[in-house]
């Protein structure tokens, strides 16, 4: 067998390790229960730091960056211009709040008390404010981030994903908290749409609903923050006078896929059968995408980064909770 055969059974090997990792993750959760990206992470975080993955299919498991791409622009289909509109000034006020607030201060503490380097303290910032792991994975395109950093800042956020999911229902219940308060608060607060809707809809109908449309308000600044991102370290890697040219080469150019694809969702180009295969779609891609991220989460590089990013955002959660808790039953 030549080596040009070898390589590509080898990426076909590579392709299938992510599939099958998937698959197990789907299920588990299917039958198990839990969040089925972050049992995928977890797998292949398992499967690199026992056996390893064999360089055979690294190309292959390399895939996962593709998939992410193509699962960022697939997310504006989800982008809904008329739930956005419907929730009124209150709620866009308070995200916009929490979007600014969050990003300045875990921008803050990243560098000036716990010591994270720069861009990682950004993909921490960008995940804990807006959307999660889908806004962590946009500016990492727009910043030109480091896969590793990517992969401590996913790893991160999606612990606290697990933690909020359990947390909130509990909390929401024990302050005896309306279904609109706790919706408010769960959909500004948490991290990622899938955890903010499953808390939601375990307090109450009524705070499931409440939850979504707050989180998708905050859903929308995934491509604002990523271009606003890409602006600022491109002026910087060009010595703060970056030109236009040089702006375009390092902006996202998957972003501009996002962008019209909610585009052509809002105007109702899409039936509800396409919008569901859609995201049906996206779901698998970031399934294989997570599978591969796990995979990079190494237990030594973990070390020598420590507990920093945990603590970061930790203390942002705790402080942003509470200001949010304390505005929503104060003015409602």
């Amino acid at each position: 067998m030549d080596d040009r055969s070898r390589r590509s059974i080898g990426f076909a090997l590579g392709f299938l390790t992510l599939v099958a990792i998937a698959a197990v993750a789907h299920a588990l959760a299917v039958s198990v229960g839990g969040s089925a990206l972050l049992l995928s992470v977890a797998i292949g975080f398992v499967i690199a730091n026992t056996v390893g993955v064999p360089a055979v299919i690294r190309r292959g498991v390399g895939l996962h960056k593709l998939f992410l791409e193509v699962g960022i622009v697939l997310l504006g289909v989800r982008l809904s211009l008329s739930d956005v509109a419907s929730t009124g000034v209150f709620v866009v006020v308070l995200a916009v709040g929490v979007i600014v607030l969050g990003l300045v201060l875990v921008e803050l503490l990243s560098r000036t008390v716990f010591g994270i380097d720069r861009k990682t303290g950004t993909l921490l910032a960008a995940g804990s404010s807006i959307c999660g792991v889908s806004a962590a994975v946009a500016v990492a395109g727009s910043i030109d981030a480091h896969e590793r950093q990517l992969a401590y800042a996913v790893a991160t956020i999606l612990v606290f994903d697990g933690l909020t999911l359990l947390t909130y229902p509990f909390v929401g219940q024990v302050l005896a908290l309306t279904p609109k308060e706790f919706g408010l608060w769960a959909g500004s607060t948490m991290f990622s749409t899938g955890p903010v809707t499953a808390a939601g809809f375990a307090h109450s109908a009524d705070a499931g609903q409440w939850a979504t449309v707050t989180k998708l308000v905050r859903n929308a600044f995934i491509g604002i923050a990523a271009i606003a991102y890409s602006f600022v370290y491109a002026r910087k890697r060009a010595g703060g006078g970056a030109s236009l040219r040089g702006l375009w080469e390092q902006f996202p150019k998957f972003l501009v896929g996002f962008v019209l694809v909610a585009a052509v969702a809002n105007a109702g180009l899409l039936g509800p059968s396409q919008i569901e295969a859609t995201n049906a779609l996206t779901d698998g891609l970031f399934l294989l995408a997570f599978a591969g991220l796990g995979t990079d989460i190494q237990l030594a590089d973990m070390r020598d980064t420590g507990i920093r990013p945990i603590l970061v955002v930790l203390t942002h959660l705790i402080l942003i909770s509470v200001l949010v808790l304390t505005v929503v039953t104060t003015l409602l």
